[in-house]
């Protein structure tokens, strides 16, 4: 099977001029983790919920937080984004899909078309609700 199958065919696209307080909204309040940040409609990177973790302060909405902290959330998606994200296509095989998964321990692929626009995206869970229910051990 291919992943289009089993892709997200309408993620969530930033720009990299978008803030890292933006992204980190939109994180807050959906229950997915990832970002596709493009530029004319092409894929440039990927934002994750865990890139805005590592780049905003453990000081932040505590007592000791300070204004360099709250600083942090005025800067922009391009300085803290993942470049050059591994991508599929849409006739790409869940099994490879799985396996550049596992071999580059990421956690999904943009899936674009052979011009870099962003067609969807699949994830390890995408991947494996796929396997689950081929083994008839995943009810949906």
């Amino acid at each position: 099977m291919k992943v289009a199958s089993i892709m997200t065919e309408k993620p969530v696209k930033v720009r990299m001029d978008d803030s890292i307080g933006t992204i980190r909204e939109i994180l807050e309040n959906v229950e997915f983790h990832h970002l596709l940040v493009v530029e004319d409609r092409k894929l440039v990177g990927i934002m994750s919920d865990r890139d805005v973790l590592k780049a905003i302060s453990p000081f932040m909405g505590t007592l000791s937080e300070k204004s360099r902290d709250e600083a942090i959330l005025n800067r922009r998606v391009h300085l803290i984004m993942t470049r050059k994200p591994i991508t599929v296509d849409k006739d790409t095989d869940i099994g490879t899909a799985a396996t550049l998964l596992l071999d580059h321990n990421i956690s999904c692929l943009p899936v674009t078309s052979p011009g870099g626009e962003v067609q969807g995206i699949v994830t390890w869970k995408d991947v494996l609700r796929f396997y689950m229910a081929e083994m008839n051990l995943y009810v949906t």
